[in-house]
């Protein structure tokens, strides 16, 4: 009778160690569509190992995208101790001067909020001016380092996210009207 209590006993134990490990690995497979790990973001929060990172899209309101056609933007160049202003057209490219660096200006947000996963602008006044820009080096994108489509530039917040090169850095001073 002894043997047969140790021998369910013995069952018993070897089946759950079993389960519980198929749980586990279970748990560690990536789930269908998912993007694989996320690597915790900078905040104490932890996140879920498997969660699709949150994509956004930028909406730009008619009156905003028919009244601003230009931002100006400050380059610094930090070998040379200088910084120096340019006016770049909404939507074109401009050649950092001396370097292999190619800007692309998105769109300018006047006033950016942000509702959801929607980027746009509250009003057409400039309380918050933002721009989206992509960098390129070469012809290989440095910023945003994400990959994502867009960086952001903030005039009144100009270390949120800055862009920042050995040699260069890039502000947004302002959004020029029609």
């Amino acid at each position: 009778m002894k043997k047969i209590i140790v021998l369910l006993f013995a069952a018993a134990l070897i089946f759950s160690v079993t389960a519980c490990q198929k749980k586990e690995e279970e748990a560690a497979k990536p789930q269908a569509g998912s993007s694989g790990p996320i690597i915790a973001d900078q905040s104490s929060t932890p996140v879920e190992k498997n969660a699709i990172p949150k994509e956004f899209q930028v909406v730009v309101p008619g009156p905003v995208k028919s009244g601003w056609t230009d931002v100006v933007l400050i380059l610094k160049d930090k070998e040379m101790g200088k910084e120096k202003e340019y006016k770049v057209r909404i939507g074109e490219k401009f050649n950092v001067p001396d370097s292999d660096l190619v800007v692309k200006v998105g769109s300018f947000l006047p006033d950016l909020t942000i509702d959801g996963n929607i980027i746009t602008s509250a009003s057409n006044e400039a309380k918050n001016p933002s721009v989206g820009i992509v960098v390129y080096e070469k012809g290989s994108q440095i910023f945003p380092k994400s990959g994502k489509e867009w960086g952001w530039l903030y005039a009144n917040l100009p270390t949120i996210h800055a862009f920042e090169h050995e040699r260069f850095g890039l502000l947004l001073k302002e959004g020029i009207k029609n």
